[in-house]
């Protein structure tokens, strides 16, 4: 019962957090919001409330009309004609971006030749080439940019790793990651059926599991063994036949591991009556044994460890803070902008999602279209100015 009345209390106060009073001795950074976006409440706006330096300061959509309906719904203060016009006010300091994948490049790397911050949506581009380009151009401007694996920055990803660290269970053997939802989340026309936009499965749902395989085995696949994909049929735009509806792939690695992904954005339901369960689950294979994770994409809402060893009793983890971070509250989003401040503040992090991660990342996603036969999603047509 007590578990029970601690999910209520986590799950509502994620979505209502207290508000934290301004710190007075220090400017809060300002972010602004490029397009009126469905994850931008519970990816930021919801998590700013209780940071004391942080503040969503302005939206722009692809009309003025758009912005201020969503600026008056999640009390922004500020509402910009156009991207170009936020990304040139002087008061905002960081960029949230959580375009379509195939507006991630142009945005960013404007974002980033204005002077912001960036947080950008993952996957981070539609290619590692443009990947690579944005945190050149991050570096070379002394700007932060991070692709938001918001998952990365809660204690249950680093309670696993601790586990595997710790070698009670041997080397690991093979990681099993999933994420797949019911049909019906999305319609027909959702972007993420857009190939132009970036489109499919394994961009979407699909770079959680490739991130997590990565961070939860240690090691980068040394070759795709095999790819399956589902395609759309109903997909919007041109070239819909290369938009993957579920991705299926196993991969090998140079130190023996072996390991598997499954995503699908729309998983039919049993005898096309039952709805199947979303599954967010991972699980790490070891010499002497097995770490299953309920759960690891939101655990701030519930989640479970499974600790299985060949030899002795199994036993069942949760972890919603660090030992000197957090509150059992704090979704995963919460956690991502702590890190988010403090690094552009110049002070240390719990964590964090590098570049060469970010781009080894993609490297991966272009390995199963490439090995699939679908190919990598279309680069962008935007070029920067100096080319």
């Amino acid at each position: 019962m007590t578990s029970v009345f601690g999910l209520i209390s986590r799950v509502r106060t994620i979505f209502n957090p207290p508000e934290a009073k301004p710190d007075a001795n220090t400017k809060p950074l300002k972010f602004g919001i490029l397009g009126a976006a469905n994850i931008a409440p519970d990816a930021l706006i919801k998590p700013v409330k209780s940071h004391p330096e942080a503040v969503v300061f302005g939206v722009a959509a692809r009309n003025k009309e758009k912005a201020a309906a969503y600026a008056k719904t999640h009390g922004i203060k500020k509402v910009y004609n156009s991207y170009e016009e936020l990304l040139a006010d002087p008061e905002i300091d960081c960029i949230y971006n959580p375009l379509p994948n195939g507006l991630h490049y142009e945005w960013t790397m404007k974002a980033l030749a204005a002077g912001k911050h960036v947080l950008l949506e993952k996957p981070a581009a539609n290619t590692a080439e443009e990947t690579r380009a944005m945190f050149d151009l991050a570096e070379q401007k002394n700007l932060v940019l991070l692709e938001a694996f918001h998952y990365r920055f809660h204690p249950v990803a680093h309670r696993v790793r601790e586990i595997i660290e710790s070698g009670e269970l041997g080397p690991v053997k093979g990681t099993d990651t999933h994420l797949t939802l019911s049909g019906g989340y999305f319609s027909a026309d959702d972007i993420r059926f857009n190939y132009s936009l970036g489109g499919g499965a394994l961009m979407d749902m699909g770079c959680y599991t490739i991130n997590s395989m990565r961070f939860f085995g240690g090691e980068e696949p040394s070759s795709v063994s095999s790819v399956s994909h589902q395609l759309v049929t109903k997909a919007s735009g041109k070239n819909s036949e290369l938009v993957d509806r579920r991705t299926e792939a196993t991969f090998t690695f140079a130190g023996g591991m072996r390991s598997s992904i499954v995503c699908d954005l729309a998983t039919p339901a049993r005898f096309g009556l039952i709805p199947k369960l979303p599954d967010f689950s991972a699980k790490i294979r070891c010499e002497q044994g097995e770490i299953r994770i309920m759960n690891y994409l939101m655990p701030s809402v519930y989640h479970s460890i499974t600790v299985v060893p060949i030899k002795g009793k199994q036993r069942v983890e949760k972890v919603y803070t660090f030992p000197n971070l957090g509150q059992p509250w704090w979704s995963t989003y919460r956690y991502q902008l702590e890190a988010f401040v403090n690094k552009v503040r110049g002070r240390p992090v719990h964590t964090w999602v590098t570049k060469e991660d970010s781009i080894a990342n993609m490297e991966v996603i272009e390995s199963v279209y490439a090995k699939g036969g679908l190919g990598s999603r279309p680069k962008s047509e935007w070029m920067p100015p100096n080319l």
